[in-house]
């Protein structure tokens, strides 16, 4: 592997102030060099047409919008578009962030892979929500849901069609940033826990159950704060005043076939790091993909839970993808030294006749 003197500038794009301490500290404990940038107060030049030669980590949240940076989301689109245009290698980039913030793309793409997930309708109006619930067939009791989501944000149940439509009568029914989200069937869970399954790299890392407080959908594993035992968990990615959620979480072991399953929404997103979560419905056994998520803090007290460090592994890939742009760039500047050397005119001998000029002597 190259030095770290040698390898390109790593930048880690970020809003939360507390999830990526983690990182933080796993990168600074190999004096990798890199650069925190918040996206608060950030711009760029969309004439900038210089090459973009180094690593960038986009750790942006779709639930920026709740910590007061809706506008962070689009501006994050556009940032990571100009990036790529650049040249930049982005982990988790433009293709894998229009997937996390929108839900229904994410029902699109399972839809497109064959894979099963709970009906929805997708709506714009809470208004029409007991209508567009009506009219696409679904089985009550049901949700709603931002289209831009994360940690559970606006998410509500309703049992009954009346239920829904009185909501949407006292303007009860949030839909979050842009004002679009889904009505979607309940799955009451099997276990009363869901499964979330983290990629690395595109491929399978760990799976946990997490088991949520009823009436709760905050699932976010890094808030964690109890093993299925009992055991209090040390929640690294949280705040020191952080509530306790009541979120318990153990290792899990879906089948092989879940896992490439995962896989495959994984590389369909553009998802390099991040985590599918699925729930197996109580009254059938039918399991049912419901989220996909670009952005992963991993598990709390991860070696606790699944027996390993994942950010550690993860830090070990960005060194592997460092390195692999710093052999890339010596490659492209050996390519460039040789077209630039200089040309030697060879000269034919004098003693020695040339291929033609003997075929022709032969052939006479």
């Amino acid at each position: 592997m190259a030095k770290h003197a040698e390898l390109p500038d790593l930048t880690i794009l970020y809003e939360h102030p507390d999830w990526f301490r983690p990182l933080f500290t796993e990168l600074e404990r190999r004096a990798l060099p890199f650069e925190r940038v918040r996206v608060d107060g950030h711009h760029f030049d969309p004439a900038d047409v210089s090459k973009h030669g180094g690593l960038v980590f986009n750790r942006m949240s779709p639930s920026a919008w709740q910590r007061g940076r809706g506008s962070a989301i689009a501006y994050t689109t556009e940032l990571l578009a100009h990036l790529e245009e650049r040249g930049a290698r982005v982990l988790n980039g433009l293709a894998a962030w229009r997937t996390e913030v929108s839900k229904a793309a994410q029902l699109t793409l399972l839809r497109r892979l064959g894979l099963p997930h709970p009906r929805a309708a997708v709506i714009h109006d809470a208004i029409g929500a007991a209508e567009a619930a009506a009219a696409a067939g679904l089985r009550f009791p049901v949700v709603t849901k931002p289209n831009i989501g994360g940690s559970g944000a606006g998410v509500r149940r309703y049992d009954t069609p009346e239920q829904l439509a009185e909501a949407a009568a006292r303007d009860d029914v949030p839909l979050g940033l842009g004002g679009t989200g889904l009505v979607q069937e309940f799955i009451p869970a099997r276990g009363e826990h869901i499964v979330r399954v983290e990629v690395l790299d595109g491929r399978y890392l760990y799976a946990i159950a997490v088991y949520a407080p009823p009436g709760t959908f905050d699932l976010c594993p890094a808030d964690a704060c109890l093993g299925t035992d009992g055991t209090e968990l040390e929640r690294a990615a949280c705040p020191v005043d952080a509530p306790r959620n009541g979120v318990r979480v153990e290792a899990a072991h879906p089948p092989d076939t879940v896992k490439r399953q995962v896989e495959a929404i994984a590389r369909a997103a553009g998802i390099e790091v991040g985590g599918v979560e699925y729930i197996i419905d109580d009254r059938d056994g039918q399991l049912y993909y419901y989220d996909i998520n670009a952005l992963s803090n991993f598990v709390a007290d991860a070696p606790r839970v699944i027996g390993f460090d994942p950010f550690e592994r993860l830090v070990d890939w960005i060194e592997r993808e460092l390195a692999a742009l710093a052999s890339g760039a010596a490659r492209a500047r050996r390519r460039q030294d040789g077209a630039a050397a200089p040309k030697i005119a060879v000269a034919p001998s004098k003693t020695a006749p040339t291929a033609t000029k003997a075929a022709a002597g032969r052939a006479s």
